[in-house]
């Protein structure tokens, strides 16, 4: 039986991340992510990674963004572009239960998109020249204990496909997360 276990898109491309200046999270999340795979990969689990939508919206040179920015209509219509044929994948995958065993999604702590747990929030928008509260308002910027807006768009998704699989974090502070995925596979 061939395990699948669906993943963010900088879980397997770390490129495509906004570019991160704490060195002590990059490493801490570098950490988790390279043990992480190391178990899946020895465990045979079949990895399919999801388009970045931050990404394939607003490229490599884009700013960070907080999920308030992408809680719109016009990113939830995104979103759900790219999520409904993974969602037809998943629902094939399921159909063959004696072939395929769906694990689950693994999404990324603190993401405005793709954070399961936990997402990054604050008041941004508007230009940065001139601005009087800029500092106050990046001061603003914290992390909620909710979902970042593409793992909002594919919970109700799967919700409304009858589908029930695990959708976790690989999150720095809570490795455990991630890792009890792994638990059950021999």
């Amino acid at each position: 039986m061939k395990i699948i276990l669906f993943v963010s898109h900088c879980i397997l491309n770390v490129a495509s991340k906004v570019i991160l200046y704490d060195e002590e999270e990059i490493n801490a999340e570098e950490d988790l992510r390279l043990k992480f795979l190391n178990a899946a990969i020895n465990k045979g689990v079949q990895l399919v990674q999801l388009p970045c939508p931050e990404f394939t919206l607003y490229g490599a040179n884009r700013w960070g963004h907080v999920s308030n920015q992408f809680d719109n209509p016009f990113f939830r219509k995104r979103c759900k572009e790219i999520l409904n044929p993974i969602v037809m994948e998943i629902k094939e995958y399921q159909a063959h239960p004696d072939r395929y065993n769906v694990l689950g999604y693994l999404g990324i702590g603190g993401s405005p998109s793709c954070g399961v747990d936990h997402t990054c929030i604050g008041n941004c928008f508007g230009s940065f020249g001139g601005r009087q509260d800029l500092e106050e308002t990046l001061n603003g910027i914290s992390l909620a204990n909710k979902p970042g807006i593409f793992i909002d768009e594919l919970k109700t998704l799967l919700k409304e496909n009858g589908i029930d699989i695990p959708v976790v974090e690989l999150y720095a502070n809570e490795p455990d997360k991630c890792m009890s995925l792994l638990d059950n596979i021999k």
